[in-house]
Order: structure tokens, then sequence, then C-alpha cells
């Protein structure tokens, strides 16, 4: 995380990740790596540097928890609360509100920690002890009225990135500044252990006073947002009780609160490059013989694909637009080959390092490939060299086609859940 200065994505935009951990002989290799070239059936590999687990997983959440902030904003979010790298609150100021007012004995309170982020960055944390004795059971935060209102009317909804504790809590609107009023709430469940982005749409939040739903309400003035509540509670609404709630200590960490847009066609703001293969090395009934050497020897390279799996999903579970390319074997040869793009993690096969760098640039303008992941290659056959004419090169492909028909969701997981389940 040191590496990652602020001042180095001062302005970015989008990003195309294409780091990897290095495989090459044990017995060493030419300055120009001719042995690596040959192809890993011609020497013993190894794993030379950081470990998987450091570039392909940690090294993804080091970049994520400094890029997502930036990215957001990029992609047409509107920051209501985050925190500077020193841990500093920036935006609305928050105080607590637990049911002590009408005499319960729970506490919280929402501080900082300057390590308990994504990546050691800062992180609020909203913590505390629930309690239902004295007919109690609730504790919350809530802002400090925004002045001025924020005007949210361009935006689909809120945002909260935390680390759940597998508990479910309300985010709460007003939209006014009187202190006991109407206010528009929504539930959301949080997954223990993860960070994840929980996404509520306007739409969802719904008019409730002191836990009563209010039929009749006017909508949610979305132009005219005055504060907002974070609340954990032993009560849903109108007699309702939380499913998951428990008493007791709790603690909740969060890094930002933001409105993201009405935009039915996010551009991607990161491309990640994995790699294809890498739901394969635990698939059950797969034929190893057949498959391309990284899954045969996954655990003898440090599980290499099984922390390049984690590196995607920490790219999905971000919150941000993103497109996944799994190109096939790597080669050096030119743009131009015959392509065929899949999904569900089941071809083999070759692609040059130059045509996966396109396709990579060509999805940061696409919004048909955002939040999609894809197997690539070449259809030339991995017996035949592919190459061209320097003084007649082909057309490269048009990639527009190949994103449009791809489908968001498909991973190859699927496999492994099916299997999980059985």
């Amino acid at each position: 995380m040191a590496t990652l200065q602020p001042a180095f994505f001062r302005g970015v935009t989008a990003v195309v990740n294409a780091c990897a951990v290095t495989v090459g002989p044990k017995e060493g290799d030419t300055a120009d790596r001719q042995k690596y070239y040959q192809g890993i059936k011609f020497y013993d590999p190894q794993i030379i540097g950081n470990t998987p687990e450091a570039v392909e997983c940690t090294g993804v959440a080091n970049l994520l928890a400094r890029l997502r902030p930036q990215l957001a904003t990029a992609a047409g979010c509107h920051t209501i609360f985050s925190l500077t790298d020193s841990g500093e609150p920036v935006g609305a100021l928050w105080g607590a509100l637990d049911d002590v007012v009408m005499g319960g004995v729970s506490e919280s309170a929402l501080q900082y920690d300057k390590m308990a982020g994504e990546g050691g960055l800062p992180a609020a944390l909203f913590r505390g002890v629930v309690s239902t004795a004295n007919s109690g059971g609730f504790v919350s935060v809530r802002t400090k009225n925004l002045a001025p209102a924020l005007d949210l009317s361009a935006h689909e909804g809120l945002e909260v990135r935390v680390r759940g504790d597998g508990q479910r809590y309300k985010l709460i609107v007003r939209t006014t500044a009187a202190w006991d009023a109407l206010g528009y709430t929504a539930s959301f469940d949080t997954l223990a252990g993860a960070w994840h982005t929980v996404r509520l749409p306007f739409s969802s939040f719904a008019p409730v006073f002191r836990a009563r739903t209010v039929p009749g309400a006017p909508p949610l003035d979305t132009s005219n947002v005055a504060s907002l509540q974070l609340m954990l509670s032993k009560f849903e609404y109108d007699g309702r009780l939380n499913p998951s709630f428990t008493p007791g200590p709790f603690t909740l960490p969060l890094t930002s609160i933001a409105a993201y847009p009405l935009d039915p066609l996010p551009l991607p703001r990161i491309v990640h490059v994995g790699s294809a293969g890498v739901t394969r090395p635990k698939r059950p009934g797969l034929d190893l013989s057949r498959q391309p050497p990284a899954v045969r020897m996954n655990d003898e390279l440090g599980g290499i694909l099984t922390w390049k799996l984690r590196g995607e999903d920490l790219v999905r579970g971000s919150g941000l637009p993103f497109t996944v390319v799994r190109p096939c074997a790597l080669t050096e040869e030119p743009v131009g080959a015959p392509l065929l793009f899949d999904q569900g993690d089941n071809i083999t096969g070759k692609i040059g390092r130059a045509e996966v760098a396109r396709i990579c640039v060509a999805a940061l303008s696409s919004p048909a490939a955002a939040n999609k992941t894809f197997e690539v290659k070449s259809t030339v056959p991995f017996s035949e060299p592919f190459t061209v004419d320097p003084n007649d090169p082909p057309m490269p492909c048009d990639t527009e086609p190949f994103f449009a028909a791809l489908q968001p969701g498909i991973t190859g997981k699927e496999l492994l859940e099916e299997d999980a389940a059985v």
C-alpha cells in the first residue's frame, strides 16, 4: 500500500490492472527470458518474487482501496461521507441517537480508526452495545442537518461501503430539518467478514415514523435530502422483528456513503486482466490432462489460479463498474487473429498479448462491456503460428458485438457452487 501514493492517481478516471505474479524456470533463465517463452512444458516452473496471494489478491485489494473513491466520483457518484488518508472524516458529521431516548440502555458511536479499512486505510466504525433491556433495542448515528440540503435528484440511490457482520441495518433519509420527523427507510443485510458495497435505490425507501410505515405519505423528495441516519434495531416495521438481530456488542466498519447516478449504461472504471482456468482447479469431473499447465500445477505454484479468482471476486465486489478479461495462454503473436469470446471458464487456447491490450482499451469505452466476465482466445490452433504481412496487416476485429453478446453474472463459479450444494 505504501507504494500506491495518491499523487500517482490524481486525475485518473479509469484503470486497467494487468499485474500478475512472475513464473519462471527453477534453473534460471536468460536475460530476455528465452526459456520462459519456449513454454512451460520445456522447464520446471516456480514462482519468482512475491507470492500469488500477495500479488493476485492483496495487491488487488490495495489498489481498489486506493482507487475506489476517485473512480466512484469519475463514475458520477456524489460522495456524502468519506475519510482522508489520515483518517479525518469528510462530509457529514455524525452523532449518536440510541434507545436511551425512550428509557433503554443501548449505546453507540461513530469512531474513526486509521487502520481498520481495506488495505490498512482508515475506516469509520459504527460500534457499541445494543440491549433489549427496558423495552429498548436500537442504536443509531445520525448526521447533523446538512446545510444546504443535498439535491440528489440526478441519482438513483445511495451506496454504503461496509465490512459486514451478518446483521441487518437500516439507512434513513429525512427531507426536513425537523428532529422528530418522517424518515424514509431502507433495510439492508451485510455479509459477515467481507467488504462489499450495498446499493439502495431510492425507490426502496419506505416512509416510516417511529418504526411504523405511513400509508399515503408523499414519495421521497431526493432534491432535498436534509439528514441521514444509520441504525441497528431489533425491530423492522409495523411490529415485525429484524430476523438477523443479535443483542450485545457490534462493530460495522464503513468507508463511504455516496449517491450513485441514474446511468443505466455505465462505462467500466476498472478493467482487470485475470486468466482462463481460474475456476477449474477444484472443479469436479475435470480431465486435468486436457487442461493448461497452470490448472494442473495450481497447488505447486502457490495456488496461483485460486488467488487470481479471489482477486477477480474483489473487483466484482468493489461496487465499481468493471470488466474482467480472462485471456487464454499468452503469446507474442500480433493483433489481427480471429477471436472467440466465451463465458463460464471452459475454453483453452492462445492469444497475443497485444490483442489482450487492445481488448482492454476497447472495454474502457464500451458500456456493453460493463460488469461482465469473459474468456477470450484466438481461433488459430496452438500448433500454428499466427503471422501477418506487415505491408498488409488484417483489420483488428470489432469487439463491440462480442461485448454485447456477453451476459453479466457468469463467472464459471456457478459449477463450483452447484457441486457444493449437492
